[in-house]
């Protein structure tokens, strides 16, 4: 044979070893994740090698029995590998890994199917979110993560859609739209969970007046099993449930809530007890904001701001216990819970660990619902504590929303969706704390759906019901790691950091709790008293929680990067920034970490020309339209969305090519067409220019 003919044959014979190969390690890819399933979920649990669903048991602990990496040899972690993730936005997923293949989803929904041995990628899944309706989330086009079951990834696409992949090839097997026949702005930014056999999904969207839900489907098929909502809707039609006919005597109909929604959208945590045959949920603030408006003459509104319990393979209401009465601050229950046994009074307890946006930490019992105990973890004004009932001792001026008044903690939350991690052998729950200042105030002449000047983001939806710091808020930001005992309630050490908005925890066996900062460095801590034992760069901040696993004997530790969330949009606490990126850790590491690029800001906007009489009304329109993504021009410094005040002049002398129409809808950017005119464009051009103009150091 000629040796062209030997080439071609050799060619031929590569191709087809090649074929073998990749079908061979699709085939294996399969086999492995359609072992996932109950039993292997609560088998795992025994050892955790892997790291099955997002809070590495049903429990939701984020606890890992694997002791490979420990206090003595953390200092010796080295970058393994990592994985570019291809977005700008927020990362917020958890890695789930099963037999060496990590899932993990970034920004817009994508998903990734990654070797964990090597960080190749094996396949990725865009599920083509309309990059033009970002502005129908409130927080960010963010993604918390995935679950796995028999064989298939599933995925809540932001525009709403549930999608079912095969686990080995990234093909849709199915998908369901969650929001069709819903009325209002829906969302999905959290992990779904798979609880016997069902998928369940809840939604986001209270800022926009909505009606919280939550569904089940069928894991193989997409059939929906259940829905159960979470408040009342319209009294002259009837009620789904005994649940909601209860709840609806805890409203004031002379509101009319149903038509803001009434808010409680489940938008985050759930976990699940297989020997209780009980799954939890938090649940979500109200819509509106303002207490006062959905409910006159009070009420506790449920099931706002609560905790409840249904039967997974029903759906239906089994207890509740709720944490903010009548909320009024945006203090939603949706933040990450724990279900553990603790000793209390020398007696064991089957638990919830729930420390939600209120600032207070709550125990509760999971087999009834019962209030066991609750302490503040940070400052708040809100409440004094809580009654041997479970009730809020609430401090008047708090409430009364005549005047502006410091929250504390503000809508931000002293807890935010950023997941905790509990430690059965220290005892102790890893909380990331903070504050982030706001003043509220109620608008007394707010109506739902009604856009105007100076009501807070009315242009792209909001429905709050509130004004945001009508004075100067005077508490202090603070961001930190805390070490929690949740049966003394009380703080036993603490991490002070930088800034608000730092990464969910993960702690382990090998006595390590592991955190990602918001000044982008991910760190390593002695989980008995918070000494550091390392810490890497990452290039941006972290707000995502890590994960750990074994992999052909190894341990490692991975962590998805990307700055982001609502606090990230117009905020940020790092000079530098990158692609979000998967980042995989183990002792010896040798890799090259990646380029990090000095974030680009430039000088302070200066020669666009102005009408100053035109500065008050593009004040107005500037809160009603911009303030939440694009921040204080000049004041604050932009997140991963740019702040207006450090441009180039250009950009905003051309504004009106932006907002109408603009480039920047492939990037999220909401189009204003027929909602804003030419000349409310030169007064935002004003408003933009003076704001720099007034904050410029005068020489």
């Amino acid at each position: 044979m000629s040796l062209l003919g030997n080439r071609l044959a050799f060619g031929v014979l590569s191709c087809v070893v090649a074929a073998a190969a990749s079908a061979q390690d699709t085939g294996s890819r399969a086999a492995a994740s359609r072992r996932v399933d109950q039993s292997f979920v609560l088998n795992n649990a025994a050892g955790t090698p892997d790291w099955p669903v997002v809070g590495v048991d049903y429990a939701e602990t984020r606890y890992s029995r694997l002791d490979q990496i420990n206090t003595a040899n953390a200092k010796d972690l080295g970058l393994a590998w990592s994985y570019n993730l291809e977005s700008t936005r927020g990362v917020e997923a958890t890695p789930v890994v099963v037999d060496g293949v990590m899932y993990v989803s970034a920004s817009w929904s994508v998903v990734h199917a990654i070797d964990a041995r090597t960080g190749q990628k094996l396949w990725t899944y865009d599920p083509g979110v309309d990059r033009s309706i970002g502005y129908r989330g409130c927080c960010d086009v963010v993604n918390r993560g995935v679950a796995l079951w028999k064989g298939k990834v599933y995925v809540g696409a932001y525009d709403g859609r549930l999608i079912a992949l095969d686990a080995a090839t990234g093909k849709v097997v199915w998908e369901r739209n969650t929001i069709e026949g819903q009325k209002g702005s829906y969302t999905i930014t959290g992990a779904p969970r798979v609880f016997k056999g069902k998928v369940i999904i809840g939604n986001g969207g209270a800022e926009y007046g909505v009606r919280g839900y939550l569904t089940a489907y069928d894991a193989e098929t997409g059939e929906q099993k259940w829905r159960w909502f979470s408040v009342p809707g319209d009294p002259s039609r009837p009620f789904e449930d005994e649940s909601m006919r209860r709840a609806a005597k805890t409203w004031d109909s002379s509101g009319k809530w149903w038509e803001a929604g009434g808010g409680g959208t489940m938008w985050d945590t759930m976990a699940f007890d297989p020997e209780l045959n009980t799954m939890y949920v938090g649940t979500g603030n109200g819509s509106p904001w303002a207490h006062k408006k959905r409910s006159p003459k009070g009420g506790d509104n449920l099931y706002l701001a609560s905790v409840v319990a249904l039967d997974p393979d029903t759906g239906k209401y089994k207890w509740h216990y709720q944490e903010t009465p009548g909320d009024n601050w945006d203090y939603t229950s949706t933040q990450p819970m724990i279900l553990a046994d603790i000793r209390i009074d020398g007696k064991l307890r089957k638990v919830i660990l729930h420390a939600p946006k209120n600032g207070f930490f709550f125990v509760i019992d999971r087999t009834n619902g019962k209030f066991i105990s609750a302490r503040n973890f940070v400052p708040v004004n809100w409440a004094s504590g809580y009654d041997k009932n479970g009730r809020p001792m609430e401090i008047a001026a708090a409430r009364d929303g005549s005047k502006p008044y410091d929250a504390i903690p503000g809508p931000y939350g002293a807890h935010n969706w950023h997941p905790m991690s509990f430690n059965p052998k220290t005892g102790l729950v890893y909380l990331p704390a903070q504050n982030v200042p706001v003043n509220l105030m109620d608008d007394k002449n707010w109506k739902f759906n009604e856009v105007g000047p100076g009501k807070p983001q009315s242009g792209t939806g909001w429905n709050t019901g509130k004004f945001f710091n009508a004075e100067p808020p005077k508490s202090k930001p603070f961001g930190r790691l805390l070490a929690w005992d949740p049966v003394a309630q009380k703080e036993v050490w603490r991490v002070e950091h930088v800034s608000p908005w730092n990464g969910g925890t993960l702690t382990t066996a090998g006595n390590v709790v592991f955190q990602g900062t918001a000044d982008g460095r991910l760190v390593a801590y002695d989980a008995s008293n918070g000494d550091k034992l390392w810490e890497t760069p990452t290039g941006t901040g972290v707000v995502a929680a890590p994960s750990t696993y074994m992999v052909d004997g190894k341990q490692y530790v991975s962590v998805a990067v990307g700055w982001g969330g609502v606090y990230g949009l117009a905020a940020r606490a790092t000079e530098r920034q990158g692609p979000g990126t998967v980042y995989t850790f183990a002792v010896g590491g040798t890799a090259k970490m990646p380029e990090f690029v000095a974030q680009r800001m430039g000088k302070l906007l200066q020669g666009v020309k102005y009408d100053p009489a035109k500065v008050e009304a593009g004040t107005a329109l500037y809160v009603a339209n911009c303030v939440f993504c694009h921040g204080v021009p000049g004041v604050d410094r932009g997140g991963n969305i740019p702040n207006l005040g450090y441009l180039d002049a250009s950009y905003i002398e051309n504004l009106g090519s932006f907002v109408f129409k603009g480039p920047a809808m492939a990037r999220g950017m909401p189009d204003f067409t027929g909602k804003l005119s030419a000349d409310d464009v030169e007064s935002l051009k004003a408003f933009i220019q003076g704001t720099a103009d007034a904050i410029r150091p005068k020489n």
